[in-house]
């Protein structure tokens, strides 16, 4: 072969030469190796050429597979778990719309409200009663001058118990709400007409409330009067409840390590209700853990 026939250089690139120069077939010999088809006639060019054609198609035929056994792999891949409390990265996870979470109120919780126990009354029957007569005449009064100047009288329905003053002054205590205070009360007033006296029934007004509530948690109180000594006193070797003084409303709470609080001092409902809203989440601060 001449060895400056341009072709000399694609025949050794195709198939390389021998050392006569004439064309070689081992790299035929390799190409053909990995095809996996082989023309079986036509002249030695078309056959490199078929054959360089297939080592191309089978090579793309490589790379597809490959792409797509990755592309597989990468969408069966687990993702990364991330903590509950831990945010998501990114503008989206931002959500315009959220709102911040407020505390827990007590009725979240199964507490409360507080119950009545004990509503005290009074009331003006605008005339001077005799105590000896009310006594000896009435039902269900007793007077014990030497021990108390009142006579105490009580009713069944409902279940109440009046201290009736020579005064004409009269206290009533133990209803449960307010409009059985008020029933007893007219009651009283009638007995005491019926003796014969001209009683009025004038001025009636509620005196003090006391509410009760169980929150279902034990409390420490030591560490409650330590944090709130300005407003608390907790001296349980003269009495074993806490004793927290609210400035508003003005209520009186006897806090004690069970978790039993009795509130005190209100004249309306809503007094007590809104002093248990506030001493609450106090009491949720200072619970026994374990």
């Amino acid at each position: 072969m001449n060895p400056m026939d341009p072709n000399r250089h694609n025949q050794s690139m195709m198939g390389g030469m021998d050392r006569h120069g004439q064309p070689s077939n081992m790299g035929q010999a390799h190409v053909t190796g990995m095809m996996p088809q082989q023309v079986p006639g036509g002249s030695y060019q078309q056959k490199q050429m078929h054959q360089m054609t297939n080592f191309t198609n089978y090579s793309t035929n490589v790379n597809n597979l490959q792409d797509e056994a990755i592309t597989t792999s990468a969408d069966h891949q687990p993702t990364t778990s991330r903590h509950p409390l831990t945010p998501a990265q990114g503008p989206s996870s931002v959500r315009s719309d959220a709102t911040p979470m407020t505390p827990r109120s007590a009725a979240d919780f199964g507490v409360g409200p507080p119950q009545l126990q004990n509503i005290v009354s009074t009331v003006n029957l605008d005339c001077k009663l005799d105590l000896k007569k009310i006594a000896l005449h009435a039902r269900n009064a007793e007077y014990n001058p030497k021990r108390f100047a009142a006579v105490i009288m009580r009713i069944r329905e409902p279940r109440t118990t009046a201290l009736i003053f020579s005064s004409g002054k009269m206290v009533c205590t133990g209803a449960k709400s307010e409009n059985e205070s008020r029933l007893a009360a007219r009651k009283y007033a009638r007995v005491i007409q019926k003796l014969g006296f001209p009683a009025k029934f004038l001025d009636f007004t509620i005196q003090n409330m006391v509410g009760s509530v169980d929150v279902k948690f034990p409390i420490r109180l030591e560490g409650l009067v330590l944090t709130h000594s300005q407003f608390s006193s907790y001296e349980p070797e003269l009495f074993p409840g806490l004793i927290y003084r609210m400035v508003q409303p003005r209520i009186v709470l006897l806090i004690f390590v069970s978790g039993k609080v009795v509130l005190t001092g209100a004249k309306v409902r809503t007094e007590i209700d809104n002093a248990f809203k506030l001493i609450y989440p106090i009491l949720k601060n200072f619970k026994k853990r374990g």
